[in-house]
């Protein structure tokens, strides 16, 4: 089988998704009229994608293995280092594909008539194609890297989706939220790469594996945790776990195929695909069993006094993953994986039947177990998701905050005073606008016509003076002692550079001197 072909499973998806771009800027698939275009492009590019998928498994039947490594080209390479387009279909890669395939396409299908005449329709199908892109990749990539790739872009499209109404301050406020949170796990994941670069020279799978043994427990730990800070984060394992109780603003069928069936399981697959590593390092799976357990506890109990489908739904589905992680923390990789299938699967019909399910209940819920409502505690934490949100807050977003706070004063009391403006003016973008503020401001900063500003104490009064006497001095020595001529230059001169400032501050001349700085050093 060509390997060309395996590389186009993750590429038709992403073909789609600019074939619907493309559409929406030409406006051949806006409104009503666009609707049966958008839905062919994105079903026709997931409908190939798992026929090339089953075209694999039939010729690994034929050949009795698996396709495995498979090296498409080389993306870059520099002295020792290279990075490489690459697949790992094993049997963790292999089934994790058929899955995020076969869901993407029933999700799909189901989005047709549900988002019908919807003003948001090409988006939505070109985010979802996108995502179907993203999650092959992150199943399928045979390095970290590319892996990395497929990771940024689902964190994108869930911050899409999250904000799908973007009108809406309460959806684009929880957008945030979720997509800040997961950059902490993405700088876990980043680190990891780095570090693989420094001391295995590679980022590809079968080389982190084969060196696993050879590095000392230190290094292949600290990659080991990069690694576990981005499973934690896009799982929602604690202290991460609030963020994926706001993702449900998104529509329907997006908190199936996000946080029901595939991106949460993204984690738990990442832990899956470094067995190898994990071995090496017992502290961690001690680690990973233990935040595993408290956070399937936190989702079934956080589970019991939800009042509305989708939250429950979203709570018992964080349970699930915690006790993934469990089960990978005790060494039990395969049974976490046909677990994740299971429930990626259950899962997905749950969420994509939530609509019909509250028809039917008209619009009820279960009532909260008696055992919970008598610990009046207990139930309390659980209504309150036990205070992580808030106990972050507390922790990092609020000093974080102070922290941005006293670096403005600073900036206003300290910074701009020494170099001539008052504090109460804000940030300048350029010299142009600096000097435009100075001349408003003059009096305030001067006594008098020559004075330069005010000083305070005796140093202050000091460097008042000289400032005062240098000005003197370049005022009726320097520009006036041979010819008002000299001035006039002067003054013209820097009319020329504040309008060639004022130029550069302008989006498109700030962008063509970035590109004529990359000709230069190319």
């Amino acid at each position: 089988m060509p390997d060309w072909i395996i590389a186009c499973v993750p590429a038709l998806p992403l073909l789609a998704a600019l074939m619907i771009a493309a559409g929406y800027v030409s406006g051949s698939n806006r409104d009503e009229a666009g609707e049966r275009q958008t839905r062919r492009i994105a079903l026709s590019a997931a409908t190939l994608s798992f026929l090339i998928l089953l075209y694999a498994d039939l010729f690994a039947l034929i050949n009795g293995k698996l396709p495995g490594y498979i090296q498409v080209f080389t993306w870059f390479h520099s002295g020792d280092y290279h990075i490489n387009i690459s697949f790992l279909l094993d049997t963790p890669g292999l089934i994790m594909a058929h899955l995020v395939s076969l869901l993407s396409l029933i999700t799909l299908h189901f989005s047709v008539n549900y988002l019908h005449r919807e003003a948001g329709y090409p988006r939505f199908f070109m985010i979802m194609s996108l995502f179907t892109a993203a999650m092959l990749l992150i199943v399928m990539a045979g390095n970290t890297l590319l892996m990395f790739v497929g990771w940024e872009l689902a964190g994108v499209c869930s911050y899409l989706l999250i904000a799908y109404s973007h009108e809406r301050t309460t959806a684009a406020d929880n957008a945030t939220r979720a997509f800040v949170t997961n950059k902490i796990g993405d700088t876990g994941f980043l680190l990891a790469i780095i570090l693989s670069f420094f001391w295995i020279n590679s980022t590809e799978w079968p080389d982190i594996f084969i060196h696993t043994g050879v590095l000392d427990s230190l290094h292949s730990g600290l990659i080991a945790s990069g690694l576990l800070l981005a499973a934690m984060a896009k799982s929602a394992q604690i202290p991460f776990s609030p963020w994926i109780a706001r993702s449900l603003e998104g529509p329907t069928p997006s908190s199936a195929i996000f946080y029901g069936s595939l991106m949460v399981h993204a984690g738990v697959f990442l832990l899956i695909r470094m067995q190898p590593l994990l071995m090496h390092t017992p502290e961690l799976m001690w680690m990973i069993a233990i935040i595993g357990a408290a956070t399937a506890l936190y989702g079934f109990i956080g589970s019991l006094v939800q009042t509305d489908v989708k939250s429950a739904l979203m709570f018992s589905t964080t349970g699930q993953t915690g006790l993934m992680f469990l089960a990978c923390g005790l060494g039990w990789f395969e049974f976490a994986l046909w677990h994740l299938v299971a429930h990626a699967i259950w899962r997905a019909y749950h969420f994509l039947s939530a609509p019909a399910m509250m028809h039917l209940l008209n619009g009820h819920t279960r009532f909260v177990p008696a055992w919970i409502q008598k610990r009046r505690q207990l139930y309390t934490a659980a209504l309150q998701r036990f205070w992580l949100e808030q106990i972050t807050d507390w922790l990092f977003v609020k000093p974080t905050l102070a922290l941005a706070r006293d670096a403005q004063a600073f900036d206003q009391q300290v910074v701009n005073r020494l170099v001539g403006l008052p504090g109460s003016i804000g940030a300048v973008s350029s010299l142009a606008q600096w000097e435009k503020q100075k001349s408003t401001h003059s009096m305030q900063l001067d006594g008098d016509s020559g004075d330069i500003g005010r000083g305070r104490g005796l140093l202050g009064k000091l460097m008042e003076w000289i400032a005062s006497l240098l000005h003197w001095f370049e005022e009726h020595l320097v520009l006036k002692g041979g010819d008002d001529g000299i001035l006039h230059a002067v003054i013209r001169l820097g009319e020329v550079l504040t309008r060639v400032d004022e130029m550069l501050s302008r989006p498109r001349y700030l962008l063509l001197m970035l590109l004529l700085t990359f000709v230069v050093i190319l």
